[in-house]
């Protein structure tokens, strides 16, 4: 046998063991279950006039950017043992603020970017605000992050006197709205993002540090890896993901809503995270996995609709999908099939010899 026939069963084997390989195998069945309701759900036309691709499977792609963002970040912090509950209220915030500067500043391109630069700068203070809570004060992540989930709300309602906020510039809607090659920009621009994050983590020395303090702080401490500092860091990067997840969100309609803008998105983050291989005990963790993880929940938050799902039930049926995905994941119910087949398996080989036995 060729190595290159001996290697093909090991990698796909690998393949399987990556938890994120089910995730992908989910996304497959869901789309499968649309096509059979719709034979033509998978159906993607080209529009002349806007020059765009158009289909179900492109409003996926945009409906999962803002996921993305945000379980990138997400993806960073529970690396580290803790957690960010505050995400989503930080969309509405980066949000509020963006559309309050636009809603004065005009319609110019440097006006976009202002807005984009004022509402990433936010997320990153408040970020920072959640790192100062955690890594000087000494509170709990899941408090800490809390807390800022319920003063975020706060303050977008603040900043936009409580009222959603409207305003007109086509640069920053291009963000959302827009296309490259007929592919979202949205979705261009998430990919890219989580790309330079991967690289960012694994092509230096940022990744294992981030994982050291999630599995032993104490011992990374001995080993010299500044902890508070990486705290910092990993924070304040979810805080200005969210804010990009934010801008996202509100440049596709130019209003913020600032009750339901990211309200409970902090949770599809975390199940994008979990579903991605990332444990929420810290230590490994997965970029790719929890972009993959929220391709999935967009998807499934696609197929919800597209089934005429009632919304009472939605949450159920949400559940359902994620425990099924968990339990395929689970290396204790692998290893109970693996251990079920070797005892078939053994139990078939055996009886010929008992009839040997017996003649």
């Amino acid at each position: 046998m060729s190595p290159d026939h001996a290697s093909r069963p090991t990698a796909l084997v690998e393949l399987i063991r990556r938890p994120y390989f089910w995730g992908i195998i989910a996304i497959a069945l869901l789309l499968l279950v649309n096509t059979l309701k719709d034979p033509s759900y998978l159906a993607v036309s080209y529009n002349a006039t806007t020059g765009s691709l158009v289909g179900n499977v492109i409003d996926i792609l945009r409906a999962a950017a803002p996921i993305a963002m945000i379980s990138v970040g997400m993806c960073l912090v529970i690396a580290t043992a803790g957690i960010d509950l505050s995400v989503g209220s930080l969309m509405a915030v980066s949000g509020a603020i963006a559309m309050e500067f636009l809603s004065s500043a005009g319609s110019s391109p440097g006006a976009a970017a202002a807005a984009v630069g004022l509402a990433v700068l936010l997320g990153a203070v408040l970020g920072a605000v959640n790192a100062v809570l955690i890594s000087s004060v000494g509170l709990q992540p899941f408090i800490s992050t809390l807390v800022m989930m319920l003063a975020g709300r706060g303050l977008a309602k603040v900043i936009t006197g409580g009222q959603n906020t409207a305003a007109s510039n086509e640069t920053f809607r291009w963000l959302s709205n827009g296309y490259v090659l007929g592919i979202p920009v949205v979705f261009v621009l998430a990919v890219a993002i989580v790309i330079l994050v991967g690289l960012l983590v694994r092509r230096s020395a940022l990744g294992l540090m981030i994982e050291a303090i999630g599995m032993d702080p104490q011992a990374a401490r001995l080993a010299g890896v500044n902890r508070r500092g990486l705290l910092f860091a990993v924070y304040i990067a979810s805080g200005a993901l969210a804010a990009v997840g934010g801008i996202f969100s509100v440049a596709s309609v130019m209003t913020v809503d600032v009750s339901n803008t990211g309200y409970q998105l902090e949770m599809d983050a975390i199940l994008a995270v979990v579903i991605g291989g990332t444990s929420l005990a810290g230590g490994k963790f997965n970029i790719t996995g929890a972009a993959i993880g929220a391709l999935l929940i967009a998807t499934l938050d696609k197929t919800v609709v597209f089934l005429g799902i009632s919304s009472s039930a939605t949450p159920a049926f949400k559940a359902i999908v994620i425990i099924a995905l968990c339990l395929l994941q689970s290396p204790r119910v692998r290893a109970l099939f693996r251990a079920r087949r070797s005892r078939s398996a053994g139990a078939g080989t055996d009886a010929p010899q008992k009839e040997a036995v017996a003649a």
